[in-house]
């Protein structure tokens, strides 16, 4: 949101039976406003009651250094210049004819008292919403949390409850960068000879083509059978064949092991396509792929001046605490699959079969060597804010751990020639009130399709080991 007195009314007027009409009342959680400081702009011209625990809770977190912290810092921001508009006991009448109020009222642990104990901050919530209710018979008063056992609570004593989905997709129903399309003989043979179908030829009556997505061609009017695959170029308006990534072509060690590869590595290798992702289960090689384009780009083609690697901190299970050491020491634990990834790149056998364990030192200190002189960057996302990253490839791993907020904060990063890949499986997330639906990785990929710069492709077929396959299958 913008300066926030360009949105108020200077004028209050303390809400009553008679003068709420049609208006809806929203009761927000805490963790909503700390998942999105603007959230409280985001319902219209409806109310917005913040119960004075959720402004307690946040106080908590305001001296924090990371993204909690940060955001509690900018409600108070929020609030505060809201408060110096007029009486937020009242309600601040916003432009949009909406009203945001601050509670505090005696009468909520009376009222909660019935059916909660009241001296837990998510039942005095709760109990706000039910006296509003109460206070408000006729009016539609809603519950809004991420929390979904404050959700389920609420619920079970009457009240509506929804989840703040603003920034939500439908995760089955996400881009997936492939489509399959039925052409004439006569088109199909065209496609063969002259590598590309202009997008006027193709009818379009029954889907949409979104720029750099893959297509299937046949000729079956049930998609099966025989095929060949294009991508759309935004820019010839037209399905072109793949040039940078078929089955034979070694990048960087690497060879893709099946078609969806095959179309990732395609938009890993091209300089015009600025953001990839890559969403996928665990083995699908979304970050091998990922590196081993990246070490192509840079070390072999020179086309970028580094390449830089970063991932979110997020344990698995109980964190081991504090690390002693350097930044490097620290960092280390947390870039260990990164280093298995480089190293399994580094150390594959070459043509003439050379055992790769014979030359493990050699190659070991190849990598550090790589390190040293700058050429490969592996940088924690806490100290990205900030920076400028010019004619860089930068792969940010397991996104799926970042929210859409932190994803724009990352991808702002990017400077004049470089190039972001983001990676991740929407269905391994560490991190409280983030689901397949709501993470960065998703949301972006969703609803940066339509964009010319911006390619996304899913990778379904497990490579890493059939046992490792096995197990996302079944659990």
């Amino acid at each position: 949101m913008g300066e926030i007195e360009a949105c108020l009314i200077e004028r209050q007027v303390r809400l009553t039976k008679d003068n709420i009409g049609n208006r809806k009342i929203f009761v927000l959680d805490t963790n909503v406003l700390i998942h999105n400081p603007q959230s409280m702009f985001s319902f219209l011209d409806n109310v917005v009651v913040i119960p004075i625990v959720v402004i307690e809770e946040i106080d908590n977190f305001k001296k924090g250094i990371d993204e909690k912290g940060r955001n509690a810092r900018q409600v108070g921001r929020y609030l505060d210049k809201l408060r110096m508009m007029g009486s937020l006991k009242d309600g601040v009448h916003l432009e949009n004819n909406g009203y945001i109020i601050v509670t505090v009222s005696n009468d909520v642990k009376n009222e909660l008292s019935k059916v909660f104990f009241h001296n837990i901050n998510d039942n005095l919530i709760i109990g706000t919403a039910l006296l509003l209710k109460n206070q408000f018979p006729n009016t539609k008063v809603v519950l809004v949390s991420k929390d979904a056992n404050v959700r389920i609570k609420a619920d079970a004593i009457g009240l509506r409850a929804e989840n703040y989905e603003t920034e939500t997709i439908v995760f089955e129903e996400l881009f997936s960068g492939i489509i399959k399309v039925c052409i004439s003989e006569s088109l199909y043979t065209d496609f063969l000879e002259k590598k590309i179908i202009p997008i006027d030829q193709i009818n379009q009556g029954t889907f949409v083509l979104y720029p750099n997505e893959f297509v299937k061609f046949y000729i079956d009017e049930k998609c099966e059978g025989e095929y060949t695959s294009g991508r759309y170029s935004y820019e010839k308006q037209g399905v072109c064949t793949l040039n940078n990534s078929k089955s034979n072509k070694e990048v960087f060690n690497i060879r893709a092991r099946n078609e969806e590869q095959e179309f990732a590595l395609d938009l890993l290798l091209d300089d015009d396509v600025k953001l990839v992702s890559i969403v996928g289960k665990a083995g699908t090689g979304k970050t091998l792929l990922a590196i081993a384009a990246g070490l192509h780009q840079v070390i072999e083609k020179e086309r970028y001046s580094r390449l830089v690697v970063s991932r979110p901190i997020s344990p698995l299970g109980k964190d081991i605490g504090f690390l002693p050491g350097s930044k490097a020491d620290k960092f280390n634990p947390w870039m260990q699959p990164i280093y298995d990834n480089m190293e399994i790149i580094l150390n594959i056998p070459n043509e003439k079969g050379n055992n790769p364990k014979k030359n493990f030192g050699k190659k070991k200190s190849r990598l550090q060597e790589y390190i040293d002189f700058g050429i490969i960057e592996l940088e924690p996302l806490t100290y990205i804010r900030g920076r400028s990253l010019p004619n860089q490839y930068i792969i940010i791993d397991e996104s799926q751990n970042l929210t859409p907020h932190e994803m724009k904060t990352i991808i702002s990063r990017a400077g004049e020639g470089t190039k972001i890949v983001i990676t991740g499986d929407p269905y391994q997330i560490d991190i409280p009130y983030l689901d397949s639906s709501s993470n960065g990785l998703a949301v972006f990929a969703e609803r940066l399709k339509k964009e010319p710069l911006v390619g996304h492709i899913t990778l379904e077929k497990g490579e890493r080991s059939k046992l490792a396959d096995l197990a996302t299958k079944f659990f």
